[in-house]
């Protein structure tokens, strides 16, 4: 039986890192959120994180979700009009990943609020990433950015399966799940190991060689996210079996049991786990929803929940109060910051926290 203190606790984090963000790293529109705290000199805030900013969508939404606050719907729009103004008036960039990562977000929002401007946004993205992406290099599949049409990887093909999945589910048409089943296929036959790890891409200096030295928690994340979208779609369940293997191999090879460790200090970063945490939580409520689980599946949910409470746990001691009453968490949720930390970072911690409040654990 869940300790209702802990289980009651957890909205109360959630809510507190939500607002953290806004107290920590608001800026005047259009900056919107500072890139780093301390912010220190206009250089900190040169880059234009477009991906980071689809995220914040998605963590505004699953707020909202979660407490049905209309602030946290509107937190929501604000974000999306944030990205589209600073991009020129665009939906499009370089990146086929981040411009999926915002497709995911604006299908979210099209759910959320029923404006078809969402879902027609949504769509004009798919179509544009197809168009200039998909490519035989390599195997059929996306590539990373329009300037390397050769390079392929994780990044850009899980989101692109998600989003096809989705895609299909809702307008029914079978491109979407043909180009979503071929990303995935891709991933599996190019990237994933015997032991269910995903590695990152191939061909980047368009030599052949994979890219074994990037090992992230990201890539376990999609992988098993997009496993059980098309396990929703195909109806084969031998895919959530692969979703499982992966999510537990990320555990195995990339945390102490307990957390996981830091994956880099370049800002893009902070947001990996983040993203594994928004994907293992859809591989539990799919594994929640079936009738005669397997075995295997029920004890994959076990270790997944357990591990999910040691992190969060270790996130929430380790995170300092800051003198306006917001909450700073570091990139390694086993020891306090002591260091300049991007937003992404918190964005990460927001998405396990809101992931544990949800699942009531």
């Amino acid at each position: 039986m869940n300790d209702a203190s802990v289980t009651e606790a957890w909205p109360l984090h959630a809510d507190l890192l939500q607002n953290s963000l806004g107290v920590i790293y608001g800026a005047p529109w259009p900056q919107y959120l500072h890139n780093i705290y301390p912010y220190e000199r206009p250089d900190d805030d040169k880059t234009f994180n477009y991906w980071w900013l689809a995220h914040l969508i998605d963590c505004r939404l699953d707020a909202y979700r979660r407490s049905g606050d209309m602030m946290r719907l509107n937190q929501a729009k604000e974000t999306w009009r944030n990205i589209v103004d600073r991009n020129h008036d665009s939906l499009f960039n370089d990146y086929f990943d981040d411009m999926l990562w915002f497709a995911l977000a604006t299908l979210r929002m099209w759910d959320a609020t029923g404006d078809e401007e969402y879902r027609d946004a949504a769509i004009a993205i798919w179509n544009h990433v197809i168009e200039y992406g998909w490519n035989g290099t390599m195997g059929e599949s996306l590539a990373w950015r329009k300037q390397q049409l050769y390079y392929k990887n994780t990044p850009a093909n899980g989101p692109l399966a998600i989003l096809g999945a989705r895609l299909h589910r809702i307008t029914g048409e079978s491109h979407y799940l043909h180009y979503a089943q071929t990303a995935f296929d891709w991933i599996t036959r190019t990237l994933r190991s015997d032991d269910g790890f995903i590695g990152d891409g191939i061909n980047r200096l368009n030599d052949g060689k994979t890219d074994d030295q990037w090992r992230f928690t990201y890539n376990q994340g999609l992988y098993a996210g997009a496993a059980v979208e098309l396990s929703r779609e195909t109806g084969d369940t031998t895919l959530l079996e692969s979703a499982m293997t992966t999510a537990l191999a990320a555990i195995d090879a990339l945390s102490d049991g307990t957390s996981f460790q830091d994956e880099g200090e370049g800002g893009d970063e902070g947001l990996f786990k983040g993203i594994y945490y928004r994907y293992i939580g859809l591989l539990i409520d799919e594994v929640d929803a079936l009738s005669s689980p397997e075995t295997t599946l029920t004890d994959g949910r076990e270790q997944l929940v357990g591990f999910i409470r040691r992190s969060t746990d270790a996130m929430w001691r380790n995170a300092v109060t800051l003198p306006a009453g917001a909450v700073l968490v570091g990139n390694d949720w086993s020891t306090q910051p002591d260091e300049r930390i991007y937003y992404s970072t918190m964005l990460s911690a927001v998405m396990a926290a809101e992931l544990r409040a949800r699942l009531c654990i």
